[in-house]
C-alpha cells in the first residue's frame, strides 16, 4: 500500500476539517491564487486529538493545499526528546530557508537584529557578542517573521506535536500567534490536548484568540473503520469483522492502520470466525506487535533504530550508523528494510544530512522506551560523543550528556559548560542552566565548582536577579576559590541583590571582601561598590558621613582608570543631592563621563552611567542627559537586553523629557518603561521608577483621578529599600496636594523631609518635597509655609541652577501676599526664561499673568498668559492651558489658535543669538551685534534652552560637540 493512499484514507470522515483548512487558506490567499495586489489577514487554525486520530494528515493536507496556491510554507514538529534543546521547532522553520543563502542574505534579512537572532536561529556568530536576554531574542523572531511574511507573503507556518516543543521556542510561539492576523500568515498547529504541561497551557488559547475555537479531531466512526479495512484487506472483509476493528481501535486511524498490517502479516482472513483471534492481536497492535516486527528485522535493525531513537533530531544517516556501530553501506541496506516494515518514513530527498525519521511518533516513543535504560544511557553518551566529533557544537551534545549518570568526568563537565554558554549566546538562559545544574550534579572538580556556580549564577541575572543570590552566594562560600574569581562574583553578588532591592545586603557584601583585596585598583573598586550600594540604601543611618569619606577618596585620586571614574560619578551625584554648587557637581560629572561610560560592560554596571546622566539632567542639561540615555538604550537594544536595563533606560528617557516640558512623550516613554520593568518582576527599582515618573507626568498634565486611580492600583506594593529617581513617597505627596488633600500632604511631605534632610539631600532640584510642604501648609499654617519656601529658596541659590531657583521663587510666591508675590513670581519667570524647563515656566507665566491680572494691569497680564497657554499647548499640560484660556477670558483676550511643535529646529534669530551667547556675550553685547531689543534677546535664548535642553552654561559644550551640536534652521526659512 502507497504511503499517498494510506494519507488519504486517514482523512476518512473530516469533512469539516478540511472545509475550515479551504477557508483559513481562502481567507489568507483569497479565491485568484494569481492576485497578490490585496493584503489579506491571516489567523491560527489548531487541530487537537490523541496520538494517531490523523493531526499530522491534516497538517500536511494544509501542507498540500498552501503549497498548490503558491504560499510559502515553513514546517517545524516537536520532539517528545528534543524538548530539552533550546529552538530546536525554531531552528526547524528558518534553517532549511537561510542554508540557502549566504551570510550577506542573513544579514539583510536579520537587519540590526543579526546578532540577537542569528544563534537562536542556528546560524554561526562570533564570539564576541553578548548574551541577549529571551525578550530581547523573542522580540528579534517577531520582526524576523514579520519580515519574512511580508517579504513572501502569503506564509503558511505549520506546527506538529506542539505539545513536544521545547520551552523556548514555545515561549515565542504563544507571543507570537497574536500578531498572526495581522500579517498575510496562517499559522496552524497539532498537538495531544492530554500531554499538553503547563508551560503548553497556552497553546489551547492560540486559536481561540482570533475568534475560534480549536478542531478537536473525533475517532472514525464504524463505516470509516470499515473503510479501512477493506481497503487494506479486501471488500470481502466481513461488517462484524469490520466492527470489531472499530471497538477495539476506537476508530483511531493509526491503530487501525496498525492493525490492519498485523491481520495481513498473520494471513488472517476478515472474517467473523476469527473474531476470537483477532483480540488476541489487539493487544501487541501498538507496543510488543512493533518491537517483534523489529526483532524479527535482526540485531543490527534494531540497533539501527534505537540511534535514530536516540539521535532525533541529529539522526543523520551517517551519525546514526556511527552510533549504531555499523558501516555507512550496512546502513542504508536497513533503513530501507525498516522503511518497508513501516517503522521508518521514507529519507526525504537530499544528499545525505537529513535526519531519519519514524513513521510516526507513537512508534519512536514505543523505541525508545524498548531500549534497556543502562544501554540507553550508553548510547546517549556514544551520540554526545559523535554529534561532538561531527562539529554540530556543545549544545547539541548537551541533551545526551544531560541524559548520563553523573560520574565525575572533566570532559562531561567541559562540554556541558560549553553548551550552557551556547544557550546563554542563544539567548536560552533556562536551557543554559539546565546544562550547568548537571554539571554539578557530575560533580566538578573542587577547583572548578565554583566557576560553575558562578556561570549558574551569571545565567539567570538579567531576569531572575533573586536565583542568581542563591548560587554567587554558595559560590562564595567554595573553599577553592582564587582572587580574581573571588572579586567577579562578589561584585555580581551585589549587583543582584541591588537588582532586587536589597541595598544592604548589596554593600554587605562588598564590604566583607575589602580586606581581601590583592591590590589597591581591585580595593578601590570594592570601597566605591561599597559607597554606591550605600548611597542607593533608601534607609543608610550614615550618609554624612559616606560623604565625607567620599569626598576625600575623590580628592586623592590621580588617575583616570575606570574605578576612578566610577567613584567620581558617585561624588557628581553626592554633590548634586547634597545641594553643592552646580558648577562642582558638573565638573565632577564630566570627569566621571570622559569618553563615555557603558551601560552593558560585563565587568561594570550600569547604575553610575546612569547617575551621571541624572547629574545632567538636574543640573539644567537635560539634553545631555537624553543623548546619555539614548546612547545607553541603544546599547541594550544591540545587545538584545531587553530586561531591567531598558526598562530603566526608557523611564529615565521619559523623566528627562518631563523635566524639559514634554509630558506626551514622557507619558509614552514611561509606560514602556513600565511594561518591559514589569516582565522583569514587579516592586523592583525599574518598576518604582516608571510607576514614579508617570504620577508625576499625570499630575503636569492636569489628570489627577487617573493618577490617583494608577497610584491606588500600586498602593498595596512594598517599596523597596532604595533611592529611587523620581522619590516615590514624594511623589504620592505630590498627588495628595494636587487633589486637595492638604492635610494628608502635609502628613507624606513632612516625613519625606525629616528623611531627606537626615541623609543631607537638600538639593529641591532633586526631591522637591519643600515646594509641595509650603503649599500643603499655606491654608492652615501661613508662617510656617513662607519659611518652609524661603528655605527651599536659599538651598536653591546655593546650587545654582535656574530651574531650581525659578520653582522655588515660584513656590514663594504662592505662599505670599500683596506686591511681594508680583516681584517675587517675576523673578521665577526671569529665572526659568534662562532654563530648559518649559512646563515650569509656563505654570509660571500662567500664575503671574493671573496675578497681574487680579492688579489691574491687562496690557502686561495678556503677554505672559498668551506665553503661558502656548507653552502650556506645547507640553501637553491639558488642565494648564484650559485655565490660561479662562485667564485670558477674564482679560477680555481671546485665546489664540495654536501650533504645537517643541522639536523645531532653531531659527536664524535664535542660532544668531545662541553662537554668541555660547561664546560668554552677555545679553547687552549680543542686542548690539544683532540689532534686537535687549529683552527679545533673552526671549530667544529662552526659547532655545528649551529647544536644545540645556541652560546657558551648557550652550558651549553643545556647539563644540559635533555629534549634538545645535540643531540648524534650513537656509530657506526665513527666520
Amino acid at each position: 500500500m502507497s504511503q499517498q493512499n494510506r494519507t488519504h484514507r486517514t482523512l476518512l470522515e473530516r469533512e469539516r476539517e478540511l472545509r475550515a483548512v479551504d477557508a483559513a487558506l481562502t481567507e489568507l490567499c483569497g479565491t485568484d491564487p494569481g492576485a497578490r495586489t490585496e493584503t489579506r489577514g491571516g489567523g491560527v487554525i489548531a487541530f487537537e486529538g490523541p496520538g494517531g486520530v490523523g493531526k499530522t494528515a491534516l497538517l500536511g493536507e494544509v501542507r498540500r493545499q498552501a503549497a498548490a496556491r503558491g504560499c510559502t510554507v515553513l514546517r517545524a514538529r516537536g520532539g517528545e526528546h528534543e524538548q530539552g534543546a533550546a529552538f530546536h521547532v525554531v531552528r526547524q522553520l528558518f534553517q532549511p530557508v537561510l542554508a540557502a543563502t549566504g551570510e550577506d542574505e542573513h544579514r539583510r534579512i536579520l537587519g540590526g537584529w543579526y546578532d540577537i537572532v542569528a544563534p537562536a536561529v542556528g546560524l554561526v556568530v562570533s564570539g564576541s557578542g553578548g548574551a541577549p536576554d529571551p525578550q530581547g531574542v523573542r522580540d528579534g523572531l517577531d520582526w524576523l517573521v514579520t519580515r519574512f511574511a511580508l517579504e513572501r507573503a502569503p506564509v503558511v507556518v505549520i506546527l506538529d506535536d506542539v505539545h513536544w516543543a521545547d520551552p523556548e521556542s514555545l515561549d515565542w510561539l504563544t507571543r507570537f500567534a497574536s500578531r498572526a492576523v495581522d500579517l498575510p500568515l496562517l499559522l496552524a498547529v497539532g498537538y495531544r490536548p492530554e500531554d499538553l504541561t503547563a508551560d503548553c497551557a497556552a497553546i489551547r488559547g492560540l486559536a481561540e484568540r482570533q475568534g475560534t475555537r480549536p478542531h478537536v479531531l473525533a475517532p472514525l466512526t464504524p463505516s470509516g473503520v470499515g473503510s479501512i479495512v477493506r481497503e487494506a484487506l479486501g471488500d470481502h472483509a466481513e461488517e462484524a469483522f469490520c466492527r470489531e476493528c472499530w471497538a477495539m481501535t476506537g476508530g483511531n486511524p493509526w491503530e487501525v492502520t496498525e492493525l490492519t498490517a498485523k491481520i495481513r502479516d498473520r494471513r488472517l482472513k476478515p472474517q467473523s470466525e476469527n473474531l476470537p483471534a483477532l483480540r488476541e492481536l489487539v493487544s501487541s497492535a501498538k507496543d510488543s506487535g512493533l518491537n517483534d516486527r523489529l526483532t524479527r528485522l535482526g540485531t543490527a535493525a534494531v540497533r539501527l533504530a534505537w540511534a535514530v531513537a536516540v539521535l532525533g533530531i541529529e539522526a543523520t544517516p551517517a551519525l546514526t550508523a556511527n552510533v549504531a556501530g555499523l558501516s555507512e553501506t550496512e546502513a542504508t541496506e536497513l533503513v530501507a528494510r525498516l522503511v518497508d516494515a513501516r517503522i521508518l518514513a521514507p529519507p526525504r530527498p537530499g544528499d545525505g544530512t537529513r535526519p531519519l525519521e519514524y513513521l510516526h511518533p507513537l512508534i519512536a516513543t514505543a523505541v525508545y522506551q524498548a531500549i534497556p535504560g543502562a544501554l540507553r544511557v550508553a548510547m546517549h553518551g556514544q551520540a554526545a560523543v559523535v554529534v561532538l566529533g561531527a562539529g554540530l557544537g556543545s549544545a547539541a551534545a548537551g541533551r545526551h550528556l544531560l541524559e548520563m549518570h553523573p560520574e565525575g568526568d572533566p570532559w562531561v563537565v567541559r562540554h556541558l559548560r560549553a553548551a550552557a554558554r551556547e544557550y546563554l549566546r542563544a539567548g536560552a538562559p533556562d536551557a543554559g542552566r539546565r546544562c550547568l545544574a548537571r554539571a554539578l550534579r557530575e560533580p566538578p572538580d573542587l577547583q572548578e565548582r565554583a566557576a560553575v556556580l558562578y556561570e549558574l549564577g551569571c545565567a539567570a541575572q538579567l531576569t531572575e536577579p533573586d536565583v542568581t543570590v542563591n548560587h554567587l552566594r554558595a559560590a562564595l562560600e567554595e573553599p577553592e576559590l582564587g582572587p580574581e574569581l573571588r572579586e567577579a562574583i562578589t561584585y555580581r553578588l551585589a549587583q543582584a541583590y541591588g537588582h532586587s532591592g536589597r541595598m544592604e545586603e548589596a554593600a554587605q557584601v562588598v564590604a566583607a571582601e575589602i580586606g581581601r583585596a590583592t591590590s589597591a585598583r581591585t580595593r578601590l573598586r570594592m570601597q566605591t561598590e561599597q559607597l554606591m550600594w550605600n548611597m542607593f540604601r533608601a534607609d543608610e543611618k550614615e550618609s554624612p558621613a559616606r560623604s565625607r569619606r567620599l569626598a576625600r577618596l575623590a580628592g586623592h585620586l590621580t588617575g583616570r582608570g575606570m574605578a576612578e571614574r566610577y567613584l567620581l560619578g558617585l561624588r557628581a551625584w553626592d554633590a548634586m543631592t547634597r545641594g553643592e554648587p552646580v558648577a562642582t557637581t558638573l565638573h565632577y560629572a564630566e570627569e566621571a563621563l570622559g569618553d563615555g561610560l557603558s551601560w552593558t560592560d560585563d565587568d561594570w554596571g550600569f547604575e553610575v552611567p546612569i547617575l551621571v546622566a541624572l547629574v545632567f539632567l538636574h543640573c539644567d542639561q537635560p539634553g545631555r542627559a537624553e543623548e546619555l540615555f539614548n546612547k545607553g538604550i541603544a546599547e541594550c537594544e544591540r545587545k538584545g537586553w531587553r530586561g531591567s536595563h531598558l526598562a530603566f533606560g526608557l523611564t529615565l528617557l521619559g523623566y528627562a523629557r518631563l523635566r524639559r516640558g514634554a509630558l506626551g512623550e514622557a507619558e509614552e516613554l514611561a509606560r514602556e518603561g513600565m511594561r518591559i520593568a514589569d516582565r522583569v518582576g514587579s516592586s523592583t527599582p525599574a518598576h518604582w521608577t516608571a510607576v514614579g515618573t508617570l504620577i508625576e507626568t499625570l499630575i503636569c498634565r492636569g489628570r489627577i483621578r487617573e493618577a490617583q486611580e494608577f497610584a491606588a492600583a500600586h498602593g498595596g506594593e512594598s517599596l523597596p529599600q532604595a533611592t529611587l529617581c523620581p522619590d516615590v513617597p514624594a511623589v504620592r505627596g505630590e498627588l495628595l496636594l494636587a487633589a486637595n488633600l492638604h492635610r494628608e500632604a502635609r502628613r507624606q511631605l513632612t516625613e519625606v523631609g525629616r528623611r531627606m534632610d537626615g541623609r543631607g539631600m537638600r538639593n529641591p532640584a532633586w526631591c522637591p518635597w519643600q515646594l509641595h510642604l509650603s503649599q500643603a501648609l499655606a491654608l492652615t499654617d501661613p508662617r510656617q509655609a513662607a519659611e518652609v519656601a524661603g528655605d527651599a529658596v536659599r538651598r536653591a541659590r546655593q546650587f545654582g541652577t535656574h530651574s531650581a531657583l525659578g520653582r522655588a521663587l515660584h513656590t514663594a510666591a504662592a505662599v505670599t501676599q500683596g506686591s511681594e508675590r508680583i516681584k517675587l513670581l517675576a523673578e521665577a519667570v526671569g529665572h526659568l526664561e534662562r532654563s530648559p524647563s518649559a512646563y515650569d515656566l509656563a505654570v509660571a507665566l500662567v500664575d503671574h499673568g493671573a496675578a497681574l491680572r487680579r492688579i489691574g494691569l491687562p496690557q502686561e497680564a495678556g503677554d505672559r498668559l498668551y506665553r503661558g497657554l502656548e507653552g502650556a499647548v506645547q507640553c501637553g499640560a491639558e488642565a494648564l492651558a484650559a485655565r490660561a484660556r479662562d485667564e485670558l477670558s477674564a482679560v477680555g483676550l481671546r485665546p489664540m489658535q495654536l501650533r504645537v511643535d517643541h522639536t523645531s529646529p532653531l531659527t536664524s534669530q535664535e542660532q544668531a543669538v545662541a553662537e554668541r551667547a555660547a561664546e560668554g556675550w552677555p545679553d547687552a553685547r549680543i542686542s548690539e551685534a544683532t540689532g534686537l531689543e535687549e529683552r527679545e534677546v533673552a526671549r530667544l535664548l529662552s526659547d532655545v534652552y528649551r529647544k536644545v535642553g540645556t541652560d546657558r552654561a551648557g550652550l558651549a559644550k553643545l556647539l563644540i560637540t559635533p555629534a549634538v551640536g545645535l540643531p540648524r534652521r534650513p537656509a530657506s526659512d526665513p527666520g
